[in-house]
């Protein structure tokens, strides 16, 4: 073979190569926020699973628009660090819809914040004559998917 068609060669390899970490490399060590870096534990009836999520953009007019969406139960905005695993009303299987309202747990005073398990936990918690939360509906809507149940 000849030099010039070994180098040339070589050279398509590099830049295929120098090319494939381009479009791909950044993504996977930078913690792509739609891929694996965004999977969180959550409960559904009483067990942990796994999801994957992202927000949607333009979620407020999303749910002007569309009222066919599961709830995430958080005890903050789903963007930052939770105090407890978030709660959600579905799986696939089970009328699962990919786009998760949220609603945030709020604890009233006098109640000890804790970990609830299951939506009828928390709508219960939230009902009667002294409830112990007050459920605050969001304008956020995020796309979700269980990845993983326990």
């Amino acid at each position: 073979m000849r030099v010039s068609t070994v180098a040339s060669r070589i050279g398509v390899i590099l830049v295929t190569g120098a090319l494939f970490v381009a479009l791909t490399g950044s993504a996977a060590f930078a913690g792509s926020p739609n891929g694996a870096a965004s999977q969180r534990p959550v409960f559904y009836e009483g067990k942990q699973v796994t999801v994957n999520m992202f927000e949607v953009p333009a979620s407020e007019t999303l749910l002007d628009h569309n009222r066919s969406t599961n709830t995430i139960y958080a005890s903050n905005d789903l963007d930052d660090e939770q105090d407890f695993l978030s709660v959600i009303d579905a799986i696939q299987g089970e009328g699962m819809n990919p786009l998760w309202h949220q609603v945030l747990i709020v604890f009233n005073d006098g109640f000890t914040p804790h970990q609830f398990t299951s939506e009828d936990d928390v709508l219960a918690a939230a009902s009667g004559p002294d409830p112990e939360i007050t459920l605050v509906p969001t304008d956020e809507v995020y796309r979700c998917s269980i990845v993983r149940s326990k």
